[in-house]
């Protein structure tokens, strides 16, 4: 007699109630970032409105193709977009609803956009800096001297920052994933300073009787007073108070990245810097830098926190000038009909 197979384990249903109620269980339960769960969240709305309010357990693969028509005809929406709205359909289905259907697998994929990154040069990186506000200078400063991305800039903690080892460390970047990164000398001054005013935003909490600032996964209920600490305070504490998203509880939360977008935005244009930079060209810039400078690609690497290398690689795409170097047929006409001329166009410049 043959012993019947182990069936698989698998994760228990989603708990009942109201569908996106299910889905951020879901998230949750499988540990997915906050902005994934607000973006999964906010395309599974409109899939059901653009439906006339349809249950999805109604609908299927036609469906999710003629919504997904609808982003790239009517929205024009980008392909990373489209592939992040298919994302969350097919989350909704296979994770939450539980349907293994074949037309899962039916549904046509959009093409991944690959762009070249916007780098800034050092001048350009230096007149930026030097246009931030005064509030909003040092994280940028620790973005472009460190390769961080926003996100874990602004969810440093006071233990992450290493001032005898000189170093910082990333909690739960991207992938889920710890790296250390330098503390650039130049900073250490500055970033102190700016400490010791942070720890009285701390200490007015703890007089003011302040909840204590979130802590991540179950850490609040074993460690209840880590919260009240002062070595997980912000680095980069919002200066108002603010209700939890989740719980409602007021408490002091990390400053918010649209502040900062805005700043940026509007450093641009007092720097006078034509090209389309966000904060994460700080992050792309750092990486281009290094290079410039021969440090090895696997060093480059390790610092960005990226898994595969051929990540890395599209900074040396960004390094090749002119078409990897190769002289414009034009120029050699020209040089060849005025030796010892320049063109009126470049002598104009």
């Amino acid at each position: 007699m043959v012993a019947p197979r182990p069936q698989p384990r698998t994760a228990p249903p989603p708990a009942p109630g109201r569908l996106l109620d299910q889905v951020r269980d879901r998230i949750r339960y499988l540990h997915y970032s906050r902005r994934t769960e607000e973006a999964y969240v906010y395309w599974i709305k409109a899939y059901i409105h653009f439906h006339g309010l349809r249950h999805p357990q109604e609908m299927g693969g036609p469906e999710i193709e003629a919504f997904l028509q609808h982003l790239v005809s009517q929205r024009s929406v980008s392909g990373n977009t489209h592939k992040q709205a298919l994302s969350a359909l097919l989350f909704l289905y296979a994770k939450v609803l539980g349907q293994t259907l074949p037309w899962l697998n039916d549904v046509q994929r959009p093409k991944a956009t690959q762009r070249l990154p916007v780098v800034l040069t050092q001048d350009e990186v230096a007149r930026l800096l030097a246009a931030l506000p005064a509030q909003h200078r040092l994280l940028g400063q620790l973005l472009y001297g460190t390769g961080m991305r926003l996100m874990e800039g602004l969810r440093l903690r006071v233990k992450d920052i290493d001032f005898d080892h000189r170093a910082i460390i990333v909690r739960e970047g991207k992938g889920a994933k710890d790296r250390t990164v330098m503390l650039p000398d130049a900073l250490i001054p500055v970033l102190r300073q700016h400490l010791q005013q942070v720890h009285l935003w701390w200490q007015a909490d703890r007089d003011a009787g302040v909840g204590p600032v979130y802590l991540p996964h179950a850490l609040e209920r074993k460690n209840p007073r880590a919260g009240l600490s002062w070595s997980w305070f912000w680095v980069f504490a919002q200066p108002e108070l603010s209700g939890d998203p989740r719980t409602g509880e007021v408490r002091r939360h990390h400053a918010q990245d649209q502040a900062f977008q805005r700043a940026f935005k509007k450093a641009l244009a007092v720097a006078q810097i034509a090209k389309q930079a966000t904060p994460h060209s700080l992050r792309h810039s750092f990486a281009t830098h290094l290079l410039q400078a021969r440090y090895d690609i696997r060093t480059v690497q390790e610092l960005l926190g990226h898994s595969d290398v051929s990540t890395t690689m599209i900074y040396t795409h960004v390094l090749k000038v002119g078409g990897g170097g190769v002289a414009s047929p034009l120029d050699a006409m020209l040089q060849r009909a005025h030796p010892l001329e320049a063109s009126p166009s470049l002598q104009a410049q």
